[in-house]
C-alpha cells in the first residue's frame, strides 16, 4: 500500500537544484535507484548555484588581505564583500561584528572564549552539543527540557531572577530543534535576557537553511551557524553580533592575521598589538572559498523568497508527518506537541525495531538516506525517549556503551533541494518495512548497523 498521494498532491515550488539530485546507488537487493538525500539536518547538499559560482571563481583564487597581487586583491575583495552579503542576510545591525569560523562550533566555542570574566551562562538540556557544552569554563547552569514554548520562558525567567544581578550573564538557545524541527520562541527568550541585564546568542544552525533569521527583528546579540547545513559545504561557518566582548577578548587563534603589529623587547620578549575588527579572530589564511560559498546560498535563497521556501518545505512536513501517522508503530518526537511551529526535521522510533536496524534497512534496501542515534542531543533524546523499550532487532545503537540500553531514533530532515519523489518513497518505505521486514539480514560491525554478506 503506499501513501496517500493527496498528502503530496500539490507541489507549491520546484525544488532548487543541487549537487547529487542525479546519484544512483546499489541495492542490496539487487538493481539501483536514486539516492534519497534525507539527511539535511546534518550536511546538506550543495546547491547547484552555490557549486557554479565557486568554481567560476576557483581559477581566480589567490592569498587574502596580504596580496599586492590581482588575484590577492580580487579574492581579498571577494572575502570583504562575502561578509556584507551575510550580514545583509542576518539584517545585522551597523556596528555588529561578523567573523568567519569553520563551523557553528567554532563559532560558540569563539564566543565562550570571548565571555567576560565571572560570567553566567545559562543553556536548556535541549541543546545540540554544540551549544551546550563550549561554557564549561565559565559558571553554567543547565535548564530542564520544558514542554512547551511558554514554560521554556518561564524557566529562563526563574532562572535568570535567580542569577548574580551585578554580572555578565549569557542565554544559549537554538532556533529550531536538531532533533524534533521545532522552532524555538527566540524574540521572547531574548525579552527575557534582556529583561535581566543578560545578553543572549542564537544557535541558528537548523533554523537559517529553512526561515529568514534578523539579528534585528529577534533583537539577539550573537546568532552562529555553519554553511554545510546552509547548502554551502565547504567547511566555513559565522559568528555575528555585538563587538564589544569580541575585541575586548584574546584572540581565538594567536597567528598572522590576527596580529597588527608584532615586535621584539629588550629584555628579549614579542609584544603583539592585535587587531580590533574581526581579523582578530581570524588569523591565519582565512577560507575564502568556504565564505563565498555561504555568501553565495544566502543570495540564492534570498532571490528565490522566503515565502515560497517555507511555504513547500510546510508542505512537505504536512505530508511526512500524515504519512507516519497512519501507521501506528512509529512514534515521531516532540517537544511541544503536534501544533507546534517546525521545520524539515522529524524524528521518531518504531515499536520493535531498533533505530540503527530500521535506518540501515532503509539505505541497504531503498536507497534512502536518514540519520539515526542521538543526534549529538543526547540529553534531549534520552528525555524524549524515557524508558521506552526498544528491540534490539539485529544490530545494536551505534552510541550505546556496552551493557547499556539502546536508546536510540531515527531522523529523517528535507530542505530547499528535496524533491516531492523523495519524501514520498520515504513514507512508503517506512510502511513496507513495518507491515513485512526487511528483506536482509544485518549485523553490526564496527558501531554500525551493515547488511549480512
Amino acid at each position: 500500500m503506499s501513501v496517500s498521494t493527496a498528502a503530496f498532491a500539490r507541489t507549491v515550488c520546484a525544488p532548487l537544484p543541487v549537487l547529487g539530485r542525479d546519484v544512483t546507488v546499489p541495492l542490496v537487493t539487487g538493481g539501483e535507484v536514486g539516492y534519497a538525500a534525507l539527511d539535511y539536518a546534518a550536511s546538506a547538499p550543495a546547491l547547484q548555484r552555490v557549486w557554479d559560482d565557486v568554481a567560476a571563481y576557483a581559477p581566480y583564487y589567490g592569498s587574502v588581505h596580504r596580496g599586492a597581487g590581482y588575484l590577492s586583491q580580487l579574492s581579498t575583495e571577494l572575502f570583504e564583500n562575502a561578509r556584507k552579503t551575510v550580514a545583509e542576510f542576518l539584517d545585522c545591525r551597523p556596528d555588529d561584528e561578523l567573523i568567519f569560523t569553520r563551523s557553528t562550533t567554532d563559532s560558540l566555542n569563539l564566543l565562550a572564549r570571548a565571555l567576560p570574566a565571572d560570567c553566567q551562562v545559562f543553556v536548556f538540556e535541549t541543546e545540540h552539543h554544540a551549544s551546550l557544552l563550549p561554557w564549561q569554563d565559565a559558571r553554567v547552569s543547565y535548564l530542564d527540557a520544558p514542554r512547551t514554548p511558554r514554560q521554556a520562558v518561564a524557566t529562563l525567567e526563574r532562572a535568570l531572577a535567580d542569577r548574580d544581578p551585578h554580572g555578565p550573564a549569557l542565554v544559549c538557545v537554538t532556533g529550531a530543534s536538531n532533533v524534533t524541527g521545532e522552532l524555538w520562541p527566540v524574540r521572547e527568550l531574548a525579552a527575557a535576557a534582556h529583561a535581566h541585564g543578560a545578553r543572549i546568542v542564537l544557535d541558528a544552525a537548523q533554523l537559517a537553511p529553512h526561515h529568514p533569521v534578523s539579528v534585528r527583528d529577534l533583537d539577539v546579540d550573537w546568532v552562529a551557524f555553519s554553511g554545510h547545513k546552509l547548502y554551502a559545504p565547504f567547511g566555513s561557518g559565522v559568528l555575528a553580533g555585538r563587538a564589544d566582548w569580541l575585541r575586548a577578548a584574546e584572540p581565538y587563534l594567536a597567528g598572522g592575521g590576527a596580529s597588527r603589529k608584532v615586535t621584539r623587547r629588550e629584555d628579549g620578549s614579542v609584544a603583539v598589538e592585535w587587531h580590533e575588527n574581526a581579523a582578530r579572530h581570524e588569523a591565519g589564511s582565512p577560507n575564502v572559498i568556504g565564505a563565498y560559498s555561504i555568501a553565495s546560498a544566502c543570495k540564492a535563497l534570498t532571490e528565490v523568497g522566503w515565502d515560497a521556501l517555507v511555504a513547500r518545505e510546510q508542505h512537505l512536513i504536512a505530508g511526512v508527518r500524515a504519512g507516519l501517522a497512519e501507521i501506528p508503530e512509529v512514534r515521531v518526537l516532540s517537544l511541544f506537541g503536534d501544533d507546534a511551529p517546525r521545520v524539515g526535521v522529524i524524528s521518531f522510533v518504531v515499536e520493535g525495531w531498533n533505530s540503527s536496524h530500521f535506518a540501515a534497512a532503509l539505505s541497504a534496501e531503498y536507497g534512502i538516506g536518514v540519520r539515526d542515534g542521538l543526534f549529538c542531543a543526547h540529553p534531549l533524546v534520552r528525555t524524549l525517549l524515557g524508558a521506552d523499550p526498544q528491540a534490539q532487532g539485529e544490530c545494536g545503537a551505534p552510541e550505546a556503551a556496552p551493557g547499556e540500553k539502546a536508546l536510540n531514533a531515527i531522523r529523517v530532515s528535507f530542505g530547499a533541494g528535496t524533491p516531492d519523489e523523495h519524501v514520498e518513497r520515504f513514507v512508503n518505505a517506512v510502511r513496507e518495512l513495518v507491515a513485512d521486514g526487511a528483506k536482509w539480514s544485518y549485523r553490526t560491525e564496527e558501531g554500525r548497523c551493515v547488511p549480512a554478506v
